[in-house]
C-alpha cells in the first residue's frame, strides 16, 4: 500500500513565531500570493540542496517578516535597496546563493534603479519580484504598477495616466538589458498559473546555482484586502485584469549559452589587492605586526572629524583613510553632509583597525576633531573614556570640560591664515595629531595627499601645513 505524505520543506521552519495563535499559520492574508510564493521557494531550495548556502534579502513590505518562515540565512535591507545588499553578500560570499525578495512598491519605486543597474551589470543574484498593483502593507495607495482606473486610496477616480502616468513594466523594462540572463513574468491565479510560477522559480534558482547570471521572476499575486476583494474575486481580477496589462511569459532567457565565471569577477588575490593599491610600498612599511601596533600604541581607533561645510572635513577624513590604507589597516571612511555643503555642516567617520571593522559608523569616538563651536558641542558627550579631543581654538575660544578625557586647543583656523592658505587648517590639525597620538607615519599622509589632492601647489601646501601642525605640538606644553 502506498502512503502520501505531506509535510513542510525542510526550509520551512517547523513553526512559525511571527504572532500568537496556531504556530503553523503566517500573518499573511487569505488569497495573498506571498505564502504560495514562500512555499515555491522553499520547495526549489530543498530540491536543489542549497539550504546551508541560501541567503535570503527581505524587503520593506508585506513579506518584511519572510525570516520567520525561511530556515535559511537572512539579511533585512532598507526599502528599495535589496538588490544592492544582494550584490554586496554575493560579491563577498560568491559561493552562496542569494535572494532578492521585494514588492512592487519596494523594487519599482523607491528601488528601481538599484534594480536596473544590478540586472544590467548582470549581477548573479536571483530575485522574486511580487507584483499586486498596490502598497498593500501601509493601506492601499497606488503603486508604479497600479492599472489604469484603478482605484486606490490616492487614485479615488481610478489611475488617470495624465496624473500619474502608466503602470511600469519591469520585465519588458530589464528584458532591454545586455546584462539579465532570465527574466519571466507569471502569476498566482489558479493551479495551471500557478504550476508555470513553480517552474519559474525552480529555474532561476538553478540558473544562479549554475553561475548563469541575473534572473527575475515577476509574479502577478492577488491582495484582497487592499483590493476590498474576496481572495476568489482577487484571482479573477488577476486573470481578467492584470494578465492582459501585464502579458505572461518568457522575457528573456540566454541560460544555455550563458556561464560566468562570478568568482574570478568578485575574487581578488592578496598580492593583487596589494598592487592595486599600492601598499607597504612605503619606505619602513616591512616591520612585524606586533611591533607596528607596539610603536604606533593601538589596535583600533574611530576617529570623528566635523566642523563646516569648506572646512576640509571630509577630504581630512579621506586622507587618513588613504594614509591607513599605505600602512595595512582596514579603513573606512564614511561621509555625513548637512543641508548644504559649503557653509553648512559636515563631518565624517574614520576607522583605522588591525582587524576587520564592523560598522563604518563611529559613534563614540576615540578621537574627535572639532573644527567649529557647533561640532563641539554636538560630539564631545560621545567621547570614550580616555579620548581625545583636538579643537581649533582660533574658532572656539573657551576650552571645553570634558570628563575623562583630554581636551586640546590648536589655533589652526589662525595659522592657516598666516600660511596664506585658510583651507590648509584641517591638514594643521592633522599634524598637531600626529605628534600627540602617531598613528600614521607621515610617508604614508604625503603619499594620500599626492592621491588625493589634484593641484601640485595645494599638495605642497598641504604638506607644509602638516607640519607646520607638528611644530605647534612639539612646541607646546601639551606636548610633554
Amino acid at each position: 500500500m502506498l502512503n502520501v505524505t505531506h509535510e513542510k520543506p525542510r526550509a520551512f521552519y517547523p513553526q512559525f513565531a511571527r504572532k500568537d495563535g496556531d504556530p503553523h499559520v503566517t500573518h499573511y492574508c487569505q488569497g495573498c500570493g506571498h505564502g504560495v510564493l514562500h512555499k515555491y521557494i522553499a520547495e526549489a531550495i530543498d530540491d536543489l540542496g542549497i539550504q546551508n548556502q541560501t541567503i535570503l534579502v527581505s524587503p520593506v513590505g508585506c513579506s518584511v517578516f519572510a525570516y520567520y518562515y525561511l530556515d535559511v540565512g537572512n539579511v533585512q535591507a532598507a526599502h528599495g535597496r535589496a538588490p544592492a545588499v544582494a550584490t554586496g553578500i554575493k560579491r563577498s560570499r560568491p559561493d552562496s546563493v542569494v535572494i532578492a525578495y521585494q514588492g512592487d512598491g519596494d523594487l519599482a519605486a523607491i528601488g528601481t534603479a538599484e534594480i536596473v543597474h544590478a540586472a544590467n551589470r548582470g549581477e548573479s543574484i536571483t530575485v522574486f519580484f511580487v507584483n499586486n498593483g498596490i502598497y498593500g502593507m501601509t493601506g492601499g495607495q497606488m503603486a508604479p504598477t497600479t492599472l489604469l482606473g484603478q482605484k486606490t486610496t490616492t487614485t479615488p477616480l481610478g489611475r488617470d495616466p495624465f496624473m500619474q502616468g502608466y503602470p511600469l513594466k519591469i520585465c519588458e523594462l530589464l528584458s532591454s538589458l545586455e546584462g539579465p540572463t532570465y527574466i519571466e513574468r507569471v502569476a498566482l491565479a489558479g493551479p495551471k498559473t500557478n504550476m508555470k510560477a513553480r517552474q519559474a522559480v525552480r529555474k532561476a534558482l538553478r540558473i544562479q546555482v549554475e553561475k548563469r547570471g541575473f534572473s527575475l521572476v515577476e509574479i502577478l499575486s492577488g491582495c484582497p484586502t487592499g483590493w476590498k476583494m474576496t481572495p476568489a474575486e482577487a484571482s479573477s481580477w488577476i486573470e481578467q485584469r492584470m494578465i492582459p496589462a501585464f502579458p505572461l511569459g518568457v522575457y528573456r532567457d540566454i541560460s544555455g549559452s550563458r556561464i560566468l565565471n562570478f568568482e574570478r569577477r568578485a575574487s581578488f588575490s592578496s598580492s593583487e589587492i596589494v598592487s592595486q593599491l599600492e601598499l607597504n610600498s612605503i619606505e619602513g612599511d616591512g616591520i612585524p605586526e606586533e611591533e607596528h601596533q607596539e610603536t604606533l600604541g593601538f589596535h583600533s581607533k574611530g576617529i570623528k572629524i566635523a566642523g563646516f561645510g569648506g572646512q576640509g572635513i571630509l577630504s581630512l577624513g579621506l586622507i587618513l583613510a588613504t594614509a591607513g590604507m599605505k600602512e595595512s589597516y582596514h579603513v573606512s571612511w564614511l561621509p555625513s553632509y548637512g543641508p548644504e555643503i559649503r557653509g553648512g555642516t559636515a563631518n565624517c567617520n574614520v576607522v583605522l583597525s588591525r582587524k576587520e571593522i564592523g560598522t563604518p559608523l563611529v559613534d563614540s569616538p576615540d578621537i574627535l576633531i572639532a573644527m567649529n563651536g557647533p561640532s563641539l558641542v554636538r560630539f564631545q558627550d560621545r567621547l570614550k573614556v580616555g579620548g581625545l579631543v583636538l579643537y581649533d581654538s582660533s574658532l572656539i575660544p573657551e576650552a571645553p570640560r570634558i570628563r575623562m578625557a583630554e581636551a586640546i586647543g590648536v589655533p589652526a583656523s589662525r595659522m592657516a591664515h598666516e600660511l596664506g592658505e585658510s583651507k590648509a587648517a584641517n591638514l594643521i590639525m592633522a599634524g598637531a595629531l600626529m605628534c600627540k597620538l602617531p598613528i600614521l607615519r607621515t610617508p604614508s599622509i604625503h603619499r594620500a595627499i599626492d592621491e588625493i589632492i589634484s593641484s601640485v601647489k595645494m599638495r605642497e601646501l598641504n604638506k607644509k601645513a602638516l607640519e607646520l601642525g607638528m611644530q605647534y605640538h612639539e612646541n607646546s606644553n601639551w606636548a610633554k
